[in-house]
């Protein structure tokens, strides 16, 4: 009951310091329409052999896996498209851990693997900078 106090309070709090500013909209719901996640891979075998076989696709797939394969160079709208699925995933299985009772781990979570013939410094660079300035992830 707290929590709910505490959150109604910071919404309202923000309502009222920002109203002057312009318009607030408290408890916005966030639609989203159904995206599809082009290969979402289980890891379930360790092959050596097989894995060798395969190559890096082998290597990136001894742990579960989004592939999100593009035939032309990502953009960064598509590489956030991609993140966003990512987050989705991540957020669908935390939830189901909750109401399962169960503590994940981050080996529990799937990697983003994007596919792309090129990818150029600027985006690199970009992607790097947002991801090392984001916060640790609590673990529990």
């Amino acid at each position: 009951m707290t929590r709910l106090i505490h959150d109604r309070f910071a919404k309202e709090y923000r309502e009222e310091m920002l109203s002057p500013l312009g318009t607030v909209n408290i408890g916005r719901d966030v639609t989203s329409e159904v995206r599809e996640i082009d290969v979402y891979f289980i890891h379930e075998a360790t092959i050596p052999e097989h894995i060798e076989n395969l190559g890096l696709l082998g290597r990136l797939a001894t742990s579960t896996a989004m592939f999100e394969p593009f035939r032309n160079p990502v953009t960064i709208r598509e590489v956030v498209g991609c993140i966003s699925k990512l987050f989705d995933i991540h957020s669908e299985l935390e939830r189901e851990a909750r109401r399962d009772n169960i503590r994940l781990n981050e080996n529990d979570f799937p990697k983003l693997w994007i596919l792309t013939p090129t990818a150029s410094e600027s985006l690199l660079y970009h992607f790097f900078k947002v991801m090392t300035d984001l916060p640790k992830r609590e673990s529990g």
